[in-house]
């Protein structure tokens, strides 16, 4: 009995390693065709991954940050936007702080609000808003959606990426015609 537990439990193992290799293949895959689609050089896209994984390591790290706020780091060519909220000006000035001491941060946007931390229910608004926008901008020809980050908070929808002045101004007017959008702001980096 006990030489079949080990049997199953070794069947078990592989088979979570093989899903495990699987996910690896397939998230690595899909970064490699973002990576494809972007404007930004590979070193670029890879350094912005790398400051929002450092932005937020450094707001789990601070036990008073990680407690008493919610918060976003979206980094796009190095220029980071925080969004957000937290209960206090000054904690808000820390959490800036922080992230614009992170190696490489060229410029950080500072859109967190002074207030408790939004509601799973709103975060979930703003999740559907962001998924109308995004598919509204990968189904028109006139804007590159790949090349397009978007980040929502509280019905503010934030566009993100290098864009040639018409790409920026049809990107925006599609945002802005989106149901559940109450404010779009562009944080673009014209390309022509």
């Amino acid at each position: 009995m006990t030489n079949k537990r080990f049997y199953i439990y070794m069947i078990l193992s592989i088979m979570l390693g093989l899903q495990a290799c699987a996910a690896v293949v397939v998230t690595g895959g899909a970064a490699g065709a973002a990576m494809m689609h972007d404007r930004r050089t590979p070193g670029t896209f890879i350094e912005d991954e790398t400051i929002e994984l450092k932005a937020i390591q450094a707001f789990f790290t601070d036990k008073e940050i990680h407690k008493q706020a919610h918060l976003n780091a979206t980094s796009f060519n190095t220029v980071v936007l925080l969004t957000g909220e937290a209960p206090t000006e000054e904690l808000r000035q820390r959490i800036v702080e922080k992230v614009r001491n992170i190696p490489k941060v060229t410029h950080v946007y500072n859109e967190i609000t002074i207030a408790a931390p939004s509601s799973l229910m709103s975060r979930s608004s703003d999740t559907v808003i962001t998924t109308k926008v995004k598919t509204k901008l990968l189904h028109d020809k006139r804007t590159p959606g790949t090349r397009i980050k978007i980040v929502t908070e509280n019905g503010v929808v934030y566009l993100i990426g290098l864009l040639s002045r018409a790409e920026a101004d049809s990107a925006t007017e599609i945002a802005r015609h989106t149901r559940g959008v109450q404010k779009v702001v562009k944080l673009f980096q014209y390309i022509d």
